[in-house]
């Protein structure tokens, strides 16, 4: 599933990837580590950051990147200011071409990343022809939230309840529990059981061709068909399950990167204010280690001790029926 970047063993080592970057990357800041069985119910990906302790991707993890440090470490400076106005972080859940649903587990302290279980089975999306699995890095914004009590007066439907989704359009296949910094292009509203699931586009500001993609219109130049096959997965994949036709605001078209940081820093300001218990969060687990004024704030120490009740780590992985059908729709 992720063999074009080696994976990273329990208790090893930042991760490194295998081909050459460019020299504005540095050390990874955060590493994760596998407990349980993959792929099992049972199997968590729990995330470190550069001291050593566990924290949540979903409120621990900063949205935006610091041009000058992040968690104490001065970064190499971009180019230029500006990128950094548009550069936030992005916690990959789903490599491209996989299949396995995994998403950060927002009701479970410390919110690792699960796989999803719908009716008692574990969830892949299908093969749909011409389709291999999730077609770009799928992941989310950490310390976002779509608020599902406060209605979008754009879509006129309330939040899904979930960090906000992030399609990652870059040339590389990225693993799981990667936290990368990207550029933010453009975004697309799918309405899901009339909630507003919004869908970012953006890109690995370490891509070798970041430096072309700006706005949404420069993926249609640069990549054509890519925005039209996203909305054409996004509609049709539930269609082996014997669901109907996802539906979209705006007639399914892509809004610029300016309404995307819009919907965006709303979103943030709806996380700050449930981490501080200032509304209804519903079954959301806001355990976090770095939030000190939160009152949900836990030591490290609390920390550990949750991690170390979950099950032992294991490297082992079994291959699975639906990763290999495929579906042909008319």
């Amino acid at each position: 599933m992720r063999a074009l970047l080696p994976l990273l063993s329990v208790g090893r080592g930042w991760r490194v990837g295998a081909a050459a970057r460019p020299p504005r990357r540095v050390m990874s800041l955060y590493r994760t580590e596998e407990r349980g069985r993959p792929p099992s119910e049972n199997y968590r990906l729990f995330f470190k950051n550069v001291a050593g302790h566990y924290i949540s991707p979903f409120h621990d993890i900063p949205l935006k990147v610091d041009s000058k440090q992040e968690n104490g470490i001065p970064r190499k400076k971009a180019r230029n200011d500006d990128e950094f106005k548009n550069l936030f972080n992005m916690v990959v859940e789903i490599p491209r071409w996989t299949n396995a649903k995994m998403e950060i587990a927002t009701e479970e302290p410390l919110n690792p990343i699960k796989q999803d279980v719908k009716n008692g089975q574990l969830r892949y999306v299908p093969n749909i022809f011409p389709h291999k699995g999730y077609i770009w890095n799928y992941g989310a914004l950490p310390q976002t939230w779509e608020d599902p009590y406060q209605k979008d007066k754009t879509t006129n439907c309330c939040g899904d309840n979930d960090p906000i989704d992030v399609c990652e359009i870059g040339s590389k296949v990225l693993p799981r529990g990667d936290v990368v910094h990207v550029k933010i292009l453009g975004i697309l509203a799918l309405i899901d059981q009339d909630a507003t699931d919004w869908k970012i586009i953006a890109i690995n500001v370490n891509d070798p061709e970041a430096d072309k993609f700006h706005d949404i219109d420069d993926v249609k130049k640069f990549k054509p068909g890519y925005l039209e096959a996203t909305v054409d997965w996004l509609k049709c994949y539930k269609i082996p399950d014997g669901k109907p036709e996802n539906k979209f605001a705006f007639n399914g078209e892509f809004k610029n990167k300016a309404f995307a940081l819009e919907v965006v820093n709303k979103a943030h300001d709806c996380w700050k204010t449930m981490i501080m218990k200032r509304c209804d969060h519903g079954a959301i687990s806001c355990m976090n280690v770095q939030m000190c004024d939160s009152p949900f704030h836990c030591t490290p120490e609390e920390a550990r001790s949750l991690v170390e009740s979950v099950a032992t780590p294991s490297m082992s992985k079994e291959s699975n029926v639906e990763e290999e059908r495929w579906h042909f729709l008319n």
